[in-house]
């Protein structure tokens, strides 16, 4: 989904999101949503519906062999050359949700020629593994996401998430496996060829990122594996926010309502503006 103003060409923010989900997180038809604020704040927006998910087709099924390691080493790359070529930049930001920034960071790790072109990242919830101890978590990752999921991919070929109203959109039964494994492990490896993602992030420096977490986002996201991830991304330069009432919010924010409330625009989505124009003026 591409999101503009007429006659306005501001520069153009790629915005990835996480799993069984698709790019309806980012923006809504009647003008809602983090995509849809910052094309009326000039920006040119790219909202990608990853591999077979969305408005992407075919349409994820039993017979769709990829995964996260070809979502890594192709697609992102091919997302950052098409908005490259569209908009007629070099340069760009990113936003992601969730798994997204995962498969971001991922990406600009194995191919860091793309790092130079990106002004800056901002992603919401995202982590890698989930170390968090609450029954929410309990619940979402080890009963439904680990075996519920993991026995539905293996009955049906793929996840079906949809169907079993586990998200909104589908995953292959790769993506989903390797999904799992990188939470439950340590090491920050790729089960296809063996790259080891942990390792270059200690001699790559990522692009400047701001990490949102949110308080009521227990265990898909918890503050703590929020900052996990941040540290575990290496010696780039980043800032970690907590979207909660304590901290001046106007909600204490969740998974989901971090991106969709009515009063996140103005609440923090001022607040990423800001962060976006500062990394522009920078360079």
């Amino acid at each position: 989904m591409h999101i503009s103003q007429p006659g306005q060409r501001g520069i153009p923010v790629l915005m990835i999101h996480g799993m069984v989900e698709d790019g309806r997180i980012f923006y809504h038809p009647s003008g809602k949503g983090l995509g849809c604020y910052l094309a009326r704040q000039g920006y040119e927006v790219y909202v990608a519906d990853l591999r077979g998910i969305g408005q992407s087709t075919p349409h994820i099924n039993r017979h769709s062999l990829h995964g996260q390691s070809e979502t890594i080493r192709e697609d992102i790359p091919a997302l950052f050359r098409f908005v490259q070529q569209h908009s007629g930049q070099s340069q760009l930001h990113l936003v992601a949700h969730s798994w997204g920034g995962v498969y971001l960071n991922a990406a600009l790790l194995r191919a860091p020629h793309f790092i130079p072109h990106v002004l800056s990242s901002v992603y919401f919830g995202s982590k890698r593994t989930v170390r968090a101890r609450n029954p929410d978590r309990y619940l979402r990752i080890n009963l439904v996401w680990n075996r519920l999921a993991k026995h539905l991919t293996r009955q049906q070929g793929y996840l079906p998430a949809v169907r079993y109203k586990l998200g909104s959109a589908n995953e292959t039964g790769k993506t989903h496996r390797q999904c799992v494994d990188w939470v439950r492990q340590q090491h920050w490896i790729d089960s296809d060829d063996g790259f080891d993602y942990g390792l270059a992030a200690q001699t790559t420096r990522l692009p400047d990122t701001l990490y949102y977490a949110a308080l009521r986002y227990f265990s898909l996201g918890h503050r703590f594996d929020v900052k996990r991830f941040a540290a575990e991304c290496g010696p780039h330069h980043f800032e970690y926010r907590l979207l909660a009432r304590k901290n001046g919010n106007q909600l204490d924010y969740d998974h989901i309502n971090m991106l969709t409330a009515p009063q996140c625009v103005d609440d923090h989505f001022p607040q990423l503006l800001h962060w976006l124009q500062q990394h522009q003026h920078e360079r």
